[in-house]
């Protein structure tokens, strides 16, 4: 029987998932012992480590069969998968910023631009505030938009707001509360229900201590 492919981000989330993995009876030391592989075993379960906008692909399209991955890049994807626990860890917000000496007037009829990498869920939240905006998208340094007049505004997710105060941005408004959720392939979940299963309520033993 193969092992349950897990996919996981690199960087702080993987080393706190390893954490409540470990509580749950899954050792995925493994995963810190050589920084170039990519594909480690792990007991029962074979850990994919991926950059966390990959890890719903790889979910969605059965390459892996559960992960671990920001909320703010689920509601970015919007894909169609099982999230049965919110892990709390990899907490930060999705916010709303512009420069603290050129604040942006809502009821003027200037043209305003949002820079962001989360252009669907900008947009989602333009049509809920009623506000009309371009949505430019970024990969990187969002900051850096509003200081070259690239945009007024940005989305972009903060834990502290120190980047943005050191880059002369207050927040104006926030859109949600970010972590990291389980997600499971649904079909997956069908054909090896008893295994997956087991793992969630492993899972949710080891967040309820």
């Amino acid at each position: 029987m193969r092992p349950i492919i897990l996919a996981l981000p690199k960087g702080r989330i993987l080393e706190e998932a390893a954490e409540i993995f470990a509580r749950a009876g899954h050792d995925l030391s493994v995963v810190f012992g050589d920084s170039r592989r990519l594909v480690h075993e792990a007991g029962q379960l074979r850990v994919l480590v991926l950059r966390n906008s990959d890890v719903p692909t790889y979910v969605a399209h059965g390459a892996a069969d559960a992960g671990v991955v920001g909320s703010d890049v689920l509601d970015e994807e919007g894909r169609e998968l099982y999230e049965p626990l919110d892990l709390g860890i990899g907490r930060c917000r999705m916010i709303v910023a512009e420069r603290a000496d050129q604040r942006f007037d809502d009821r003027a009829q200037s043209h305003l631009r949002i820079a962001t990498k989360y252009p669907r869920t900008t947009r989602a939240y333009l049509d809920r505030k009623g506000i009309t905006a371009e949505v430019i998208e970024l990969s990187g340094a969002i900051e850096l938009g509003p200081l070259t007049g690239l945009c007024e505004r940005i989305v972009d997710i903060t834990q502290t707001g120190e980047t943005l105060r050191q880059n002369g941005l207050v927040e104006i408004d926030t859109i949600a509360q970010v972590s990291a959720r389980l997600v499971v392939n649904p079909a997956r979940l069908k054909l090896d229900g008893d295994r997956l299963g087991a793992l969630i309520d492993a899972l949710e033993r080891a967040l309820a201590r």
